[in-house]
């Protein structure tokens, strides 16, 4: 099967930025290696990578070719795999981008227990607020807050009923007063989350009909959703966030749920990927994996 060591090549050398490297891995020898990337582009008719005697780098075609090949050989390494074992067993890196708070406080447990269902997956996480590019970054797949606005985008369902909890800290309710109507919350301070240029400080609310939007009095402000979390939970105000990220401090009693009978923001959890293709037997197991602990949450 050359063409798919020629990929394998190709993969191993713009990882590592060396020929030689990927000759050593695969012990082969360098001419062997630089004589397969020669043969892909032939049949791409296509240049991947400028190489000098000293440097190497990818092409603007060979950055999104590389992307392709990924998703490729996953998936046919898995199907391997399969006829061996005559079971679905996944295996590989899967490189993920999500959110601070949903990353750090939620995820990360969830992918522990993935783990130690499928032993032979590794993950390779970008943990930042700031959304990824799914098309430039060295990224599978994304976790994201609401459908993306690019229609281009595959956006898996994970959470789609999630919506935004209101919540406090009792230290907070105990020194200031527990609200009773969205109307009264512009009296009170709220801890904020910064997107950019955009600030979170309009928070919706609806209940028989009745829609009231309140601008809230920004007490903090942070482009982390993590450190918004951890405010609230000191006592510095009002938050707004998902339920995801809220339910464990609401359930052990950190938080206190406020306006209960009051419906909230959505904020539907999607996977989000470039391209269906790239849709691997283990991205597709893990977005059932979270599916099933985010229904599970209250």
């Amino acid at each position: 099967m050359k063409a798919l060591q020629d990929l394998d090549i190709f993969v191993r050398t713009a990882d590592s930025g060396s020929l030689s490297a990927t000759a050593r891995a695969l012990d082969i020898t360098p001419a062997a290696a630089s004589a397969a990337l020669k043969r892909l582009e032939d049949e791409l008719q296509t240049r991947l990578m400028v190489r000098s005697t000293r440097s190497l780098r990818l092409t603007p075609e060979g950055a999104v070719f590389l992307e392709h090949c990924r998703a490729a050989l996953a998936t046919l390494q898995e199907g391997a795999q399969t006829l061996h074992t005559g079971r679905t067993e996944v295996r590989g890196t899967l490189r993920l981008a999500v959110s601070s708070d949903l990353g750090r406080n939620i995820l990360l447990p969830w992918l522990d227990a993935f783990e130690a269902q499928h032993p032979q997956v590794r993950f390779r996480l970008q943990i930042s607020d700031r959304r990824a590019n799914v098309y430039n970054e060295p990224v599978d797949a994304a976790f994201r807050y609401g459908h993306p606005p690019d229609s281009s985008l595959v956006a898996l369902p994970v959470a789609p009923d999630n919506r935004r909890v209101l919540c406090a800290a009792p230290s907070y309710l105990a020194r200031r007063g527990t609200p009773t109507h969205p109307s009264e919350l512009a009296e009170h301070d709220a801890v904020c989350f910064l997107l950019g240029d955009e600030l979170n400080d309009r928070w919706n609310f609806w209940k028989d009909g009745q829609a009231v939007e309140v601008k809230v009095r920004p007490h903090h402000v942070a482009n982390d959703g993590d450190v918004v979390r951890r405010w609230a939970l000191m006592g510095r105000g009002l938050a707004n966030k998902s339920r995801i990220e809220m339910a464990p401090d609401l359930a052990a009693g950190r938080l206190v749920e406020l306006l209960p009978d009051w419906q909230t923001d959505a904020a539907p959890l999607y996977m989000v990927l470039p391209d269906r293709r790239q849709l691997t037997p283990g991205l597709r197991l893990l977005r059932e994996f979270v599916a099933s602990a985010c229904a599970q949450v209250r």
